[in-house]
């Protein structure tokens, strides 16, 4: 068996990490091995962006077939993999987390083309821990845990939460972290953000204090995504400026960013948080390197030691310390990009969507850590746009609309409706009919 004659068999698979090649474009990694090809063997390019913008104006993705791939947005590159499996006649499509960059919309865009399918006699294997999306979309469920089998039947015979539970294995769904919580955010603040703009958002100002958690939330184009990356040096700023205890931050170098006490966990960790080709230990020291080595070797041993101390507080699973980080699973390879940071002791820890395509049990075992940093007298800003993440851990929470500020929340105040309000600038709306009147 291999993947060229499943797919012979009409078997196609959508890859959890994203697999696609950013030097090409959108149609011609949709074809990738599988070209439209004349009889003089000459790829017949013109039939390949017909059909390839024919499925993607399907899917209503607004992606252009001959657009560089390089140059899209992780939600687009994850819904050219789903249109790329969609190019072809298929009889049983197995999808492998396929919303994890995805938004509402584009969600319900996929359930609609999947329930059409469907209906065409297409069967689907979904793989996922997303307990909303399995039970809108799938009718029969098989639980795994730990390389086990655990369970199976019909999703009309069970509860979410009992779902959950099976997937962990202890009753932690209805825990909520924040109960258990014994120390309050002093006034002392360890980050300053003044008026800050870059390419995709404007006039940014708030205050982070020593032991809190501040969620910031939107929609896709909210700016978000930019924001997280400019806070660390990333991306460029136009304008305004960034404090910590020290004084004025110097911007010119991420190097300098870490040295000042600021750690950052990326999204989309195959591009950003791994190097593939490095073993798991050696990634697990690449921050350490970055910040605190002063040696002018590379100490094995302590390699060794560090990671050790990370498997243990991050509850690692591996088989050996040399195998490449690839051979991780996503939620493993994770807590190791969060170990790695946690090496360089930072005041500050910016997590851009810190548990962007890993299993409900890994999720919680973040969740702890963060509060856990917090009670340390960390600062913690975490970007993402699930509300039960939000609920988990947000002592503020910033919503972000069209590149501003559009409301600064407490815990009290947040709710999933109001997230929503003020990230779809519904509260504007309201606004507007009340001036009318």
């Amino acid at each position: 068996m291999t993947p060229h004659k499943s797919a012979e068999m009409k078997i196609r698979f959508i890859h959890q990490e994203l697999n696609l090649c950013n030097d090409l474009k959108v149609y011609q990694n949709m074809f990738l091995g599988e070209e439209y090809a004349f009889k003089a063997g000459l790829v017949n390019k013109k039939a390949e962006i017909k059909r390839a913008q024919e499925v993607l104006d399907t899917m209503n993705t607004g992606i252009q077939a001959t657009a560089l791939v390089a140059d899209l947005e992780t939600a687009q590159k994850q819904l050219v993999e789903i249109a790329r499996a969609l190019l072809f006649k298929s009889e049983l499509i197995i999808m492998d987390e396929p919303t994890t960059a995805l938004n509402n919309q584009e969600i319900e865009n996929l359930f609609s083309i999947m329930s059409q399918l469907k209906a065409e006699g297409v069967s689907f294997i979904y793989i996922s821990h997303k307990m909303p999306e399995l039970f809108t979309i799938c009718d029969r469920y098989t639980v795994l845990r730990d390389g086990e089998f655990i369970q199976c039947g019909y999703f009309k015979d069970i509860t979410e939460q009992q779902a959950t539970e099976l997937l962990i294995g202890k009753s932690f769904v209805a825990t909520n972290l924040r109960d258990g919580m014994k120390w309050m955010a002093s006034n002392e603040i360890l980050l300053s953000v003044h008026n800050l703009t870059g390419h995709t958002f404007r006039d940014i100002s708030f205050d982070i204090h020593k032991g809190e958690i501040i969620v910031i939330t939107g929609l896709q184009g909210s700016g978000m995504d930019e924001l997280a990356t400019a806070l660390f040096g990333a991306s460029p700023i136009q304008s305004g400026y960034i404090e910590t205890r020290e004084g004025r931050l110097n911007m010119k170098s991420i190097k300098n960013i870490m040295k000042s006490g600021i750690g950052m966990i990326p999204r989309n960790r195959k591009e950003r948080g791994i190097i593939p080709d490095l073993s798991i230990r050696n990634n697990n020291s690449l921050a350490y390197f970055v910040a605190k080595h002063k040696k002018p070797f590379i100490s094995t041993k302590e390699e060794t030691e560090r990671f050790n101390r990370n498997r243990e507080k991050m509850d690692i699973k591996v088989r050996s310390e040399k195998d490449p980080i690839t051979s991780l699973s996503g939620g493993n390879q994770q807590k190791v990009i969060i170990g790695k940071w946690l090496e360089i002791k930072a005041d500050v820890y910016i997590m851009d969507n810190p548990t962007q395509g890993i299993d409900v049990g890994s999720k919680y075992a973040i969740y702890k850590l963060i509060h856990e940093l917090a009670g340390e007298g960390k600062a913690i800003l975490v970007f993402s746009n699930e509300y039960p993440e939000i609920h988990q851990l947000a002592d503020r929470c910033i919503a972000m609309y069209k590149g501003a500020i559009s409301a600064v929340m407490t815990d009290k105040e947040i709710t999933e409706v109001k997230i929503m309000e003020y990230s779809t600038g519904a509260h504007l709306e309201g606004q507007n009919e009340h001036t009318k009147n």
